[in-house]
């Protein structure tokens, strides 16, 4: 997982309630394990819609309240990073999303609606965002966010990185360890 210090960007917006991960990831294309090559898919039957768009380039998306809600497909958070997003900014998320989203670096800030929308409002007038998670500000407006959470997403720190950063001690703890069954003899 890289690093997440600022961007800057312009946003997309998808400005409905109550998205669920069914329609940012529809599940004819959950058959794939890794994470890649699902940005082509993000929102496949709204983006058949003449007057659905994503702005091309975004790196941020701007969504309205309990955004993410529904299955806990991971696959939606993976399509939303391979479409090229950095930053979810909604009312609310879904418990499931949000935390997947945490998993792999695309970063959730939570802010009230009615700053949502004023950002909506300067992103349909092209105005550029900058997110700095260092300062947690969304666009000037303070957002709030674990520390744990802020460690991880500033160091680049996924659940594997951070297991591997106590590998000295879960090596030491294994070798001083008797096995309860002998694993190197098999009987005769």
């Amino acid at each position: 997982m890289k690093a997440f210090r600022t961007v800057t960007s312009k946003a997309a917006v998808v400005d409905r309630p109550d998205v669920d991960t069914d329609q940012i990831m529809p599940k004819q294309f959950l058959k794939r394990v890794e994470r890649t090559g699902f940005g082509e898919f993000l929102f496949f039957d709204w983006r058949k819609d003449p007057d659905f768009r994503l702005e091309p380039g975004a790196r941020i998306l701007l969504a309205g309240r309990n955004f993410g809600c529904g299955s806990s497909r991971e696959h939606a958070p993976w399509g939303l990073q391979d479409f090229g997003f950095d930053v979810v900014i909604a009312p609310s998320f879904g418990d499931i999303f949000r935390q997947n989203c945490l998993k792999i670096g695309l970063l959730p800030v939570e802010l009230p609606a009615e700053q949502v929308k004023e950002l909506i409002a300067r992103a349909e007038a092209g105005v550029e965002l900058t997110v700095d998670l260092e300062a947690q500000t969304a666009a000037g407006f303070p957002f709030e966010l674990d520390p744990f959470q802020r460690h991880c997403l500033l160091e680049g720190l996924d659940e594997i990185a951070l297991t591997l950063a106590h590998a000295e001690a879960i090596a030491a703890y294994e070798s001083a360890r008797t096995p309860p069954v002998s694993t190197t003899s098999l009987a005769a």
